[in-house]
């Protein structure tokens, strides 16, 4: 397997493939890094992105599996997550200009379930803002578009995380879900989404609202892929 072969691998063939080292976790990061920036700047997919981070995570991956380390099952796979899940050390704004800046201080417990579990969140997707509409656009990062069609919407609210996956731009993506947000996306880019069961995934530092009101969810808000 060469490395331009992996971009369009699911995460689980992925992982699989850098934990058989059929490829290293570097070879697989500089492909998916390769595709993002040939393809990102056409859909605004990615709105933050750690390319340094995001090689560091790779060669301690590689370190990690030379040395015979217990790993975990999505161990040196890319991932993104959709700009309403808190990243310690990367921008989460919720599409709001007045948190273009925030920086959450703590990982959502997605986040750090998926960094213990050896995934690399390599940035962040694009939403509405509050993640409130069905189409993805707002006034920090602008409009993201459909891969199939550059003139037609990919849904919202997670739609700059439909459009990565769609694009090959990253093998998994996390979003979020209350009436469609999840579910709308998929159906127009063409992939997999789902949304779990009510409080099956928590969603303590995951947010639609500004980190520092009170949450409008408290029921059918729910973190899936």
């Amino acid at each position: 397997m060469t490395h331009s072969d992996t971009t369009f691998l699911t995460a689980r063939q992925l992982a699989a493939a850098i934990r058989d080292r059929k490829v290293s976790a570097v070879e697989a990061m500089e492909a998916q890094l390769a595709r993002i920036a040939l393809v990102n700047p056409l859909l605004n997919a990615i709105v933050t992105f750690d390319e340094e981070a995001a090689r560091a995570g790779a060669r301690a991956a590689d370190l990690a599996t030379a040395r015979g380390d217990a790993v975990g099952p999505m161990h040196g796979v890319p991932i993104t997550l959709k700009d309403g899940h808190a990243t310690a050390g990367m921008r989460t704004t919720v599409g709001l200009e007045a948190f273009a800046d925030h920086v959450p201080t703590t990982d959502s417990t997605i986040a750090a379930r998926l960094r213990k579990a050896g995934a690399i969140i390599i940035g962040k997707t694009n939403v509405p803002p509050r993640l409130r509409d069905l189409q993805t656009s707002n006034p920090i990062f602008g409009r993201t578009v459909n891969p199939w069609d550059v003139t037609r919407t990919p849904g919202g609210s997670s739609g700059g995380a439909a459009a990565a996956v769609a694009a090959g731009l990253v093998p998994l993506e996390i979003g979020s879900d209350a009436g469609g947000s999840i579910r709308v996306p998929a159906h127009l880019t063409g992939i997999c989404g789902f949304k779990p069961t009510q409080a099956t995934v928590p969603i303590t530092g995951s947010y639609a609202d500004p980190p520092d009101m009170p949450r409008s969810f408290r029921l059918l808000l729910t973190s899936g892929l």
